[in-house]
């Protein structure tokens, strides 16, 4: 039998946490559905402003922490009970304040990448009950943030996501260079933290969930059996009738082949996975529309403070809305297996199929 995830003070029917996908890819819908059927819904709130109704061109960082909490408002009168959390990106210019929009808006659980959340104890000390997460792709960050949080909080993580460069999708916490040449072990990682975690803090429990290349039940079962105590899932959600983005994003899933995913430089100073197929209508969009930056969303960006590349979050707005001929199309490895539009419940009822 497969069994719960326990997160903090949570308990999830199911090991199965529903990855975060900015720009309004995993907003209130797909994040209420997933909690419904008993996984950890996920809001992403990386651009969740745009397409939102709130920003009107020139409102951003008003627009974006009251996005944050409608999102969260919607995935709750969808799962009123479920465990709905969020996903805030270190690298965001208002990583702070959207935090602090997620504890306002009932999120239960913080999950935190694409940076290191060393901070993240003192950014929510006023809301003990919500369980903290961060994202990391080897042990040595992992022990940095226990080993911060424990010492200078008295806070340890509720769980840990060890995300696999080599195949998950978006922005990615590895070299370029170093992705895909088939020298990182995703489960050797977990298992490494899984130890120290036990050796340094036997009472604490703390799971470690698996992140990238999840899709089936074998590969979830895969994961468990390798040592992971929970999966994360992003690409299979996309295909999804519950899924916000728009029908054009979804279509690109099921459209494209294995060949068409690959890796591209973000702004961001992050590799990210994509389907590539039109990436160099990204910058001769920016290019033809001669395109500043307006939003100064990331801490740190290329586009922002020297016009290299492409502007991400336009780019991903675009792709959100439907134009996929000069939008970016986040995936990971597996997105060439979508075949069909499915929903959430059916995914459930493939994953646990002794529990449906």
């Amino acid at each position: 039998m497969i069994k719960p995830l326990k997160i903090g003070k949570y308990t999830v029917r199911y090991p199965l946490i529903q990855g975060g996908m900015g720009v309004r890819i995993s907003g209130g819908s797909l994040a209420g559905h997933v909690a419904k059927c008993g996984g950890v819904g996920i809001v992403a709130a990386a651009g969740i402003a745009l397409n939102s109704g709130l920003y009107n061109g020139r409102n951003y960082f008003q627009a974006e922490p009251e996005a944050f909490k409608a999102e969260l408002k919607k995935a709750y009168e969808i799962a009123p009970d479920g465990i709905i959390g969020v996903n805030v990106m270190v690298a965001l210019a208002d990583y702070e304040q959207l935090v602090a929009a997620a504890i306002d808006g009932g999120a239960k659980v913080i999950i935190c990448g694409a940076g290191l959340p060393l901070t993240l104890p003192s950014l929510t000390a006023h809301a003990p009950d919500v369980a903290l997460v961060p994202i990391v792709s080897s042990f040595r960050a992992a022990q940095l943030i226990v080993r911060k949080w424990s010492k200078g909080f008295n806070r340890l993580p509720d769980a840990i996501v060890v995300e696999d460069p080599d195949t998950a999708g978006g922005h990615l916490g590895e070299k370029m260079e170093l992705i895909g040449i088939g020298q990182y072990d995703q489960y050797g990682t977990v298992r490494e933290i899984k130890a120290y975690l036990a050796a340094e803090f036997p009472d604490a429990n703390i799971p470690v969930i698996a992140a990238g290349g999840v899709w089936d039940r074998d590969d979830l079962l895969s994961a468990l059996d390798q040592g992971a105590d929970g999966v994360q899932m992003a690409s299979r959600f996309v295909p999804t009738l519950e899924c916000d983005a728009a029908e054009e994003f979804k279509q690109a899933y099921i459209d494209c082949c294995k060949e068409d995913i690959g890796l591209l430089m973000s702004p961001a100073g992050l590799p990210g996975r994509a389907i590539l197929k039109n990436v160099d209508n990204l910058r001769k969009y920016d290019l033809d529309h001669k395109t500043p930056c307006r939003l100064a969303c990331l801490k740190k960006c290329s586009y922002k403070e020297s016009g290299e590349r492409f502007c991400i979050v336009t780019s991903l707005d675009r792709a959100q809305r439907g134009d996929i001929e000069t939008g970016l199309v986040f995936c990971g490895t597996n997105a060439w297996k979508a075949d069909r539009m499915t929903t959430v419940q059916e995914i459930f009822n493939e994953l646990f199929p002794e529990e449906s």
